[in-house]
């Protein structure tokens, strides 16, 4: 190809000193010649063009068309992978949230049973700690009675003895006992009961 090239460079002085030589300058009044030799570099520049340059340039506009397919069907595969994560995130979103309204409906009914039931019970423990109260007050008072009675009855043989001057047997002391406590009105003391 270069020797060609080089003739074809070598003849292009020749041809502008023939032209010349006629007259004129070789830009201004073409000859035939010189258009013969240009169509035929023009023809031969094509086809080796055509031969070596165009496949080559076809291949690598190919090459880059497919590249650019595949990174165009890469990117929809991926856009569509991204769509379906995101649904399947926003569906496990919205499952979650379901799940954690489930459990805070769920806590706060047994939150409400729990106070239901710590508040039966502590009534039921109130009601018996009250029952148990009043039971040992009743106890008591009933000892608090007895003591107030042997006391009374001690003060009056005491008292007997004094107005008497004289020492008790066990009979008249028992009787004398009764005798007291019959006047003595205990129901005042007891909050209303009588023995």
């Amino acid at each position: 190809m270069e020797p060609v090239f080089a003739h074809l460079v070598a003849l292009i002085p020749l041809a502008a000193t023939a032209v010349e030589d006629e007259g004129g300058s070789f830009l201004v009044t073409p000859g035939i010649g010189l258009m013969i030799w240009t169509l035929a570099v023009f023809a031969f520049t094509l086809w080796v063009l055509k031969k070596f340059a165009f496949p080559a340039i076809t291949e690598a506009i190919d090459k880059r068309a497919a590249t650019i397919r595949e990174s165009l069907e890469s990117a929809e595969k991926q856009q569509a992978e991204s769509e379906k994560i995101l649904a399947e995130y926003r569906q496990r979103l919205t499952e979650a949230r379901d799940q954690a309204d489930e459990i805070v409906i769920r806590a706060r009914k047994a939150a409400d049973t729990t106070k239901s039931e710590a508040t039966a019970e502590g009534q039921a423990k109130r009601e018996e700690l009250v029952e148990a109260a009043k039971r040992d007050i009743e106890a008591e008072t009933r000892r608090a009675l007895d003591d107030i009675r042997k006391e009374v009855a001690n003060l009056t043989i005491l008292a007997t003895e004094q107005v008497t001057r004289r020492s008790l047997d066990d009979a008249a002391h028992k009787e004398l006992v009764e005798d007291a406590l019959r006047e003595v009105d205990f129901s005042a003391l007891a909050g209303g009961t009588k023995d």
